[in-house]
């Protein structure tokens, strides 16, 4: 009978305290500033100060949705869910990107709509919020920064482009009211802006296609395919190594299956045994699944007849070198 126990040897789970603390510092903070920004938005008329408020908005939503993908991820794996539930942290990933695009799209709109018609500006309200965002913006940066270095997470990195992106608002903004407050050019306030829109576009585009190509079970870039194949190969026993996989669950959690056709006098447990470890501490993957074949007896088509026929050919070169 099948007991939730049948999962305890898939260890799909991931334990993230320094990106848990992180996150929690970081969504406390931008929630306060959040509301300081829309506030002085509203009051200073600034579309790049408001750009910004609304990017931070997004970064709220962003980091909450971080949060939940860091604690699904410590839940074990079940019956239904047998990988657990790293993948959300790539869900969540997604959604972020996506919000980034869709914000920096807003932006750029609302953009060309204030280059038509300007507007006039507070410009020393405007340029005040803008100092206190530089600051927070750049001790969040600085946080997030030291949190991917520590920890592999799409998530933290995600959020680490939502506040480069604030970062950036900031120093547009002051440079936007400076440059204002002395040439009267009220246009600067919206290219600012479409600017900073730009930036966060190409961050949000990062995200999405870190996040895609994980959910379509792409080999991860930093794994050479063809090299890791020829590794397995070279275990002893291995003859051939064919219906290979290599995927991510989430970041730096993989997975990898493969079928063998090996040596029938080389004892096959001591051959996955072999391929496991190598594959461990060459690679990093902890989570191999290793399916040995016979090529008379498992249907392989025109494939096992090509390896029957060459391997033939090898004993026959052999036997007539000797």
């Amino acid at each position: 009978m099948a007991t939730d126990y049948d999962y305890h040897h898939l260890h799909h789970v991931k334990e993230q305290s320094k990106s848990k603390k992180t996150l929690w510092i970081t969504l406390i903070l931008t929630s306060f500033f959040t509301i300081v920004e829309i506030v002085g938005g509203i009051l200073s008329n600034s579309l790049a100060l408001l750009s910004d408020s609304a990017h931070m908005i997004s970064d709220v939503i962003a980091l909450g949705l971080s949060m939940f993908a860091i604690y699904l991820a410590t839940r074990p794996p079940n019956s239904r869910f047998t990988f657990g539930f790293l993948r959300f942290e790539i869900v969540a990933s997604l959604l972020n990107g996506l919000a980034l695009c869709l914000i920096a799209l807003g932006i750029f709109i609302e953009g060309i709509q204030r280059l038509i018609h300007p507007q006039s500006i507070e410009l020393g309200l405007m340029l005040g919020i803008a100092s206190i965002g530089l600051v927070v913006n750049l001790v969040l940066t600085l946080v997030l920064h030291n949190s991917v270095k520590e920890e592999d997470n799409l998530n933290v990195q995600s959020a680490l482009w939502h506040f480069l992106g604030d970062l950036l608002s900031s120093v547009g903004v002051i440079i936007s009211s400076i440059v204002i407050y002395f040439t009267d050019l009220l246009w600067f306030d919206p290219l600012i802006s479409m600017v900073i829109g730009g930036i966060i576009f190409t961050g949000g585009s990062k995200i999405i296609k870190e996040s895609y190509l994980i959910l379509m079970e792409s080999v991860p870039e930093k794994f050479d395919l063809e090299e890791i194949r020829g590794t397995i190969r070279n275990v002893e026993g291995v003859e051939d190594v064919h219906e290979m996989h290599l995927w991510a669950i989430s970041t730096d959690h993989y997975s990898l299956t493969a079928h063998i056709f090996i040596d029938p006098a080389v004892q096959p447990f001591c051959i996955i045994l072999a391929i496991n470890e190598t594959l461990k501490a060459k690679y990093g993957i902890e989570h191999a699944t290793i399916q040995i074949e016979h090529a008379n007896i498992n249907p392989h088509g025109e494939y096992g007849k090509e390896f029957l026929k060459h391997k033939e050919e090898e004993k026959l070169k052999t036997h007539l070198s000797h």
